[in-house]
């Protein structure tokens, strides 16, 4: 079983916009199209199993719309194997009821993203939104570190997700990106072994821009450290697709990680127990 949970979609009428968008943003080509049917594609490439869709409402007026394709895309996860968390936004006056609804729903998950959103991950509307999906026993995703396409922008890093998890101690909480896309140095001194959940996502694989010149982002040796200080039970296999490849992101957590019960749990095992099954 490989489960991947850190893919993005886009509804066919906004997805070549989307795409071209984050690439010129990023400096960086897209691996497929944006679309579902080129997820599953990938996913029949790669042997995954499952992929877990989490969408970002960049705007208070985005959410409903956002959720309303969550809703469709889950209805058909028994066929695609796709599934998606649902999207809110810190500036949601009703959140309480966002939730409420997608509890109801039976999504899973939320996914949040203080750079793409434009408030500090510590601010008390994320606070509150993170507290009401505790209550509602949803998985928050949210994304950590710096962003490619934002240079310096420091919303989620490190020091301002670790008081948050000091104070509210959710159960339920993945920080994509190894805890923090280039900030894994301050992940290992500060993050790794905490009880929260890291994903891999855009960390183990080579960055590769427009420009065709490839950079290696997270180095395995580092890698190694985070997983054996953190634990490899709260480690969960991500790949950003269509940001990265989600067949080279399988192949290169298994080359890294040598004990194949450990990669098995990374790679499906850790997502199948916090999902409560699939």
């Amino acid at each position: 079983m490989i489960i991947d949970f850190h893919t993005h979609t886009f509804p066919t009428a906004i997805a070549k916009k989307a795409i071209d968008s984050l690439s010129e943003s990023a400096d960086m080509n897209a691996y497929l199209d944006g679309s579902e049917s080129a997820l599953k594609a990938s996913m029949d490439e790669a042997m995954i199993d499952r992929s877990m869709v989490m969408p970002v409402a960049t705007a208070p007026s985005q959410t409903e719309k956002i959720n309303r394709n969550v809703f469709l895309i889950n209805e058909r996860m028994d066929e695609t194997g796709i599934e998606s968390f649902g999207a809110i936004h810190p500036e949601n006056p009703d959140y309480r009821t966002i939730i409420k609804e997608l509890a109801k729903e039976n999504v899973r998950g939320i996914k949040i993203h203080p750079v793409f959103q434009n408030v500090y991950f510590d601010d008390i509307r994320y606070k509150r939104i993170i507290d009401c999906a505790c209550e509602h026993n949803m998985i928050i995703m949210t994304h950590a570190g710096y962003d490619i396409g934002f240079p310096g922008d420091y919303r989620s890093g490190v020091t301002h997700i670790l008081p948050v998890i000091q104070q509210l101690k959710p159960e339920k909480l993945i920080l994509a990106h190894m805890g923090g896309w280039d900030e894994w140095k301050n992940v290992l001194d500060m993050i790794a072994g905490l009880d929260v959940y890291l994903d891999t996502s855009f960390s183990v694989t080579k960055l590769k821009k427009k420009s065709g010149e490839i950079e290696t982002m997270l180095h395995p040796d580092l890698f190694k450290e985070i997983v054996n200080k953190h634990g490899a039970d709260h480690i969960l296999f991500g790949s950003d697709s269509p940001w990265a490849s989600q067949k080279e992101a399988v192949e290169t957590v298994k080359k890294i990680i040598e004990d194949s019960s450990i990669a098995e749990k990374i790679l499906g095992q850790n997502a199948t127990r916090l999902l409560g099954g699939i």
